[in-house]
């Protein structure tokens, strides 16, 4: 996972596809969900996953209608495409992001 600061998230939505995975550093589930994750991006290679703190993106919290975290996007054509909450398992999170991956 690549670490992304508030200054590079507007080239990043502004990409054709990407994947920005929000989380503030004391939440539990977030910290869960963030090992998730990992495990996913080891087994789907050709998928990058950015991740950002949402403690320093207020302006984008409310552009975006985020509701909680931990929170994935999925941007495709600059816009938000899919917004997930819900973190059930490792294989719930790689069968959503499979399709994703190159």
């Amino acid at each position: 996972m690549i670490e992304i600061q508030e200054e590079q998230l507007d080239i990043f939505a502004e990409k054709e596809f990407g994947i920005l995975y929000l989380y503030t550093p004391f939440c539990g589930t977030c910290q869960l969900a963030k090992k998730m994750l990992t495990v996913v991006e080891e087994l789907l290679p050709g998928l990058t996953i950015h991740t950002a703190n949402l403690n320093f993106l207020p302006k984008q919290a409310i552009k975006w209608g985020i509701e909680s975290v931990p929170c994935m996007l999925i941007f495709e054509n600059g816009e938000v495409a899919q917004k997930i909450y819900a973190f059930h398992s490792v294989e719930h999170i790689y069968q959503i992001m499979k399709e994703y991956a190159a």
